[in-house]
């Protein structure tokens, strides 16, 4: 799994305004810059928060690749919430779950 080139991608998206209408333009052309995973290029695509939340990346940075696709703040935490009920706990990262924090 590349979630450091999701993460990466996410926050070139929200510093650098070019790659941001570009994005907008020609949204494959701009992931083919990245190393990516299937799974990963489908959950960017969609996009399913939700799966990229439980792939591990992080919520700070995941909030505004949300925000590009205009979700509302209560949406973006219903679908995280939901993500984890389809995928399962968080793979990697930060918000990765253990049975010992699950409690």
């Amino acid at each position: 799994m590349s979630v450091y080139y999701v993460q990466k991608l996410m926050y070139n998206l929200n510093r650098d305004p070019d790659l941001r209408e570009r994005f907008d333009k020609d949204r494959e052309d701009v992931l083919s810059l990245y190393k990516l995973t299937d799974e990963e290029l489908e959950a960017l695509t969609k996009p399913d928060i939700g799966l990229l939340y439980v792939m591990g990346v992080n919520g700070q940075i995941l909030m505004h690749y949300a925000a590009i696709f205009n979700m509302p703040w209560a949406e973006y935490l219903r679908v995280m919430e939901e993500g984890l009920e389809k995928h399962g706990p968080v793979r990697s990262g930060l918000y990765v779950m253990s049975e010992s924090n699950e409690k």
